[in-house]
């Protein structure tokens, strides 16, 4: 019975054996990620069909990933280790732990500092306000990315791996290591880390960075090592406190082109849908969609149709520098500017 399994497996090239193993480590650890945001919830009460989870799941994880997997290896990668060749060999005879080691650690280094800086540039913020518009964030939240912000740090992430002739099998292996600290960092659990968070980064901090409070719009901006935060001095970690809000001080699109488009253009989505026939359409198809899928907000949610609102549990947030955050991004000239409205 398992002869065609292991036919297939032996079949596969390096790459392939070991995304055979990194997958089901992968669905292992979002069952255990679930188990745990039930059992021990940082935010008691946030529903498993929280609102963005279609989006998230469909268009983030599944849809942009593949799409940009192609892009990225395909068209990026690929041209520039054709033409480089092998004379950037650096890592070719280390061990592959100390390859993933490396990578992962200069890597996080790195998405620090372009963290930091997307928070504190106007144009950059724009590709990263996306992935802290979720109001209710949980293990699935961080896949929520600008398409730009993607490229270029993926590019970034792997074309050193390739061009410095790291061992392939260190790409998937990286991958997961990646995906796995990604989702939990995010994930709605209750963790305390004691010592062990001023080195290692999770929820106890990342959930902070995603909150709506104006003494986190720049802080905490690590993803796998807080160690990043302490040294430079943006870590941010009261006791005994937890955020009150999350998400966006202004108003933003739920939908996964309108969030695009929104990074391009500001725009107004009930303004625009009352004058826009075919956006008003698009909505009402969208809608109806969400409405197949289970993931219909609640009615007392729902303001004609078009603005959802926080949930009962939260309070619209008081005015932010910049603007009151309750109006739209439209009436609100510096929802661009994160030193303006950013919600960390």
């Amino acid at each position: 019975m398992l002869e065609p399994i292991s036919t297939f497996y032996h079949s596969l090239n390096a790459v392939g054996r070991t995304t055979m193993i990194t997958t089901p480590i992968l669905l292992l650890a979002v069952v255990v990620l679930l188990v745990l945001e039930r059992k021990m919830p940082y935010r008691k009460g946030l529903p498993f069909f929280r609102e963005g989870l279609f989006v998230d799941l469909f268009w983030y994880t599944l849809v942009q990933s593949y799409f940009l997997q192609i892009l990225i290896f395909g068209f990026i990668i690929a041209p520039l280790a054709a033409h480089f060749g092998t004379r950037f060999n650096l890592v070719s005879n280390w061990p592959v732990v100390a390859q993933v080691g490396f990578f992962v650690i200069t890597h996080d280094f790195y998405i620090y500092w372009f963290h930091r800086f997307q928070h504190n540039s106007a144009f950059f913020w724009r590709t990263h306000e996306a992935h802290h518009s979720g109001k209710q964030v949980d293990w699935l939240a961080g896949s929520r990315s600008h398409i730009v912000e993607i490229i270029i740090n993926q590019t970034i992430e792997f074309a050193p791996i390739i061009l410095l002739g790291a061992n392939p099998i260190v790409v998937p292996i990286k991958a997961l290591i990646d995906a796995v600290w990604g989702m939990y960092i995010h994930a709605n659990i209750d963790v305390k880390s004691g010592k062990l968070q001023y080195v290692i980064n999770g929820p106890e901090m990342h959930l902070w960075h995603h909150a709506d409070h104006e003494e986190v719009y720049y802080a905490n901006f690590s993803t796998k090592f807080a160690v990043w935060d302490w040294m430079f001095g943006t870590a941010f970690l009261p006791e005994n406190r937890k955020p009150e809000r999350w998400g966006l001080p202004y108003a933003f699109p739920k939908d996964y082109f309108g969030q695009h488009a929104f990074s391009v253009y500001r725009f107004d989505e009930k303004a625009l849908a009352e004058r826009s026939a075919p956006f008003r359409y698009y909505h009402g198809v969208r809608w109806r969609a969400l409405d197949w899928v289970g993931q219909r907000l609640p009615a007392a949610k729902v303001l004609q149709g078009w603005e959802v609102t926080q949930g009962a549990d939260e309070t619209v947030p008081a005015p932010r520098p910049g603007g009151n955050p309750a109006t739209t991004a439209a009436a609100t000239p510096d929802s661009s500017r994160p030193v303006a409205t950013v919600a960390s």
